[in-house]
C-alpha cells in the first residue's frame, strides 16, 4: 500500500483528485482503499429515490442504471448534504460489462473507491462494494476492500441466466477467499446453491429484495 500526492496546484481538478486527496492506495492500479465499516443496514433505498425520499433511517445503495447516479460523480457535493442524513452509503456500483474495454472496468472500480473514501472522509458511514465481470477483474475488486469486514454485492441480474450465474459464483468465491468477510449484505437474490456454503462457514448473509423483486411481487399479489 502507498499514500500518493493527489492534488496538483493551478491546475483544475477534472480528475476529482480531492476525493482522494489522503487516500491510501492498494495494487498496482493504485486503486483507493475504503475503510472498514463495523455498522450494518436494516433498509435500503436507491439513490434516485434517496434523492427526493425522507425514509433516513435507510442506507442508499447505487444498484440501478449509472445514468440515474452518474449525476453524484459529476456533482458530488451537490448530494453530499443529502446522503449525510441517511444512515449510511453503499460505495457506487459503476458498471463493470465483459464486453467493457478492461480500462473502463478498472476506471469504474476506482471511481466507486474514490466517492467511498471522500464520502468517508466527509463523516459518512461506507460500506465497500465489490463488483466483478470476469476473472480479469477479480483481483483489481478486491483492491481497497477492507478484511474481515462487511462488504456488499448486487446479484439482481446476475443469477438468473446460467451464463451469468456461473460468472457471478465464480467471481463470489475469489472475493470470499481473499477478503473473508465477516458479513455480506446482498442486493437481490440470495439462494443456497450459491450463497449457503457461506452461511455454513460462519458468514453472516444479509438480503434485501431489489426493487424489481418488490414490484413483481405486487404485481402478482395485487
Amino acid at each position: 500500500m502507498s499514500q500518493i500526492n493527489s492534488t496538483r496546484n493551478g491546475c483544475k481538478d477534472v480528475f476529482h483528485a480531492f476525493m482522494v486527496k489522503n487516500a491510501i492506495y492498494e495494487g498496482e492500479l493504485e486503486i483507493p482503499c475504503i475503510a472498514p465499516e463495523r455498522a450494518i443496514p436494516s433498509k435500503l433505498i436507491s439513490f434516485s429515490k434517496a434523492v427526493s425520499g425522507t425514509d433516513y433511517d435507510a442506507w442508499v445503495h447505487f444498484y440501478e442504471d449509472d445514468a440515474l447516479f452518474e449525476r453524484l460523480w459529476n456533482k458530488p457535493f451537490k448530494y453530499l448534504t443529502i446522503l449525510k442524513r441517511y444512515k449510511g452509503v453503499i460505495a457506487p456500483d459503476f458498471s463493470l460489462y465483459r464486453d467493457m474495454p478492461l480500462v473502463m472496468q478498472n476506471w469504474n472500480i476506482y471511481r466507486s473507491h474514490a466517492v467511498a473514501v471522500w464520502l468517508q472522509s466527509e463523516g459518512v458511514p461506507v460500506i465497500a462494494n465489490v463488483r466483478w465481470s470476469d476473472e480479469r477483474t477479480y483481483e483489481t475488486c478486491c483492491f481497497g476492500v477492507p478484511n474481515n469486514s462487511t462488504i456488499a454485492v448486487g446479484s439482481h441480474g446476475c443469477i438468473k441466466l446460467l451464463q451469468e450465474r456461473e460468472f457471478f459464483i465464480r467471481g463470489l468465491e475469489y472475493v470470499v477467499n481473499k477478503l473473508h468477510p465477516k458479513t455480506i449484505v446482498v442486493y437481490g437474490t440470495a439462494p443456497e446453491t450459491v450463497f449457503g456454503k457461506y452461511i455454513e462457514a460462519g458468514i453472516e448473509v444479509l438480503q434485501f429484495d431489489s426493487d424489481f423483486m418488490v414490484t413483481h411481487r405486487k404485481a402478482v399479489s395485487a
